[in-house]
């Protein structure tokens, strides 16, 4: 299938690893040009030298106005616009709703949504001349339905989920569609920090808390990063043209809502 996205650049966020790398990796398959970007720059100029299309590796902290300065200087700089942007980053630390503090939340909204909303304010006016964007969260079941001791990553995420929302209506005129792609249990290191963490607040050993992840999902495993990428792919792509404002999930099964 053609995805209809080759020479489109791509400029996907904290894409050394993870979620990130697996998307950029499926839409480089497709013939995008990407932008890759984290604080190892190293690994981002590796993973960028490897990829089967044009690519930069950036070294930049997104969380940081220095960090999305540079690594947006660089994606025009080397492609003169971005087609596509993948909005990713770290989760916040787990914990308790009762346990938040002012601070706490305001750590929330600096990881999980201002440096979002900064990418789409930069790329969004190219999009929107050119008629033809796409713009993907990648977010969490959690948005869907909120995940226990998750409290700032289930606060954070839906603040951003609501932002996006209100674009997608916005801008659908323009041919440019604003999406979110909500991971369930994904095999990633992420996944697997909490695990362990899940493991020592219960003081249980790790299969145990996997044994138990695997029971509650239908399809009865974690997911792949291979198929998350090629899911965000598909939104991404020319073939999605008329589905905005949608939130997707990729987790097995494991929301048990529509």
């Amino acid at each position: 299938m053609d995805l209809g996205i080759q020479g489109k650049t791509a400029f996907v966020a904290a894409s050394t690893g993870g979620l990130g790398l697996a998307v950029a990796s499926a839409l480089a398959r497709e013939g995008a040009h990407l932008v890759i970007t984290g604080r190892r720059g190293e690994e981002a100029r590796k993973i960028a030298a490897e990829l089967p299309t044009a690519a930069i590796g950036v070294e930049a902290d997104l969380c940081t106005q220095e960090g999305l300065s540079t690594a947006i200087t660089a994606a025009e700089s080397r492609f003169g616009s971005v087609d596509i942007v993948v909005l990713n980053g770290p989760g916040p630390a787990p914990g308790t709703a009762t346990g938040l503090s002012s601070a706490d939340m305001s750590s929330a909204f600096d990881l999980l949504l201002r440096p979002q909303h900064a990418l789409v304010s930069s790329f969004l006016p190219g999009m929107r001349n050119r008629r033809w964007g796409r713009i993907l969260a990648i977010g969490s079941s959690g948005v869907a339905a909120p995940l226990p001791n998750l409290a700032l990553s289930n606060t954070g995420r839906a603040a951003l989920a609501g932002y996006l929302k209100t674009l997608a209506a916005e801008v659908a005129s323009d041919n440019v569609t604003v999406n979110m792609l909500l991971p369930g249990r994904i095999a990633t290191e992420r996944t697997r920090g909490l695990d362990r963490a899940a493991a020592r607040r219960r003081g249980v050993t790790v299969d145990v808390i996997e044994q138990e992840s695997r029971a509650s999902i239908p399809a009865g495993r974690y997911g792949n990063t291979e198929e998350l990428g090629a899911t965000a792919a598909f939104l991404c792509s020319g073939l999605a043209s008329y589905v905005t404002g949608t939130a997707l999930r990729c987790d097995g099964g494991l929301v048990r809502t529509l």
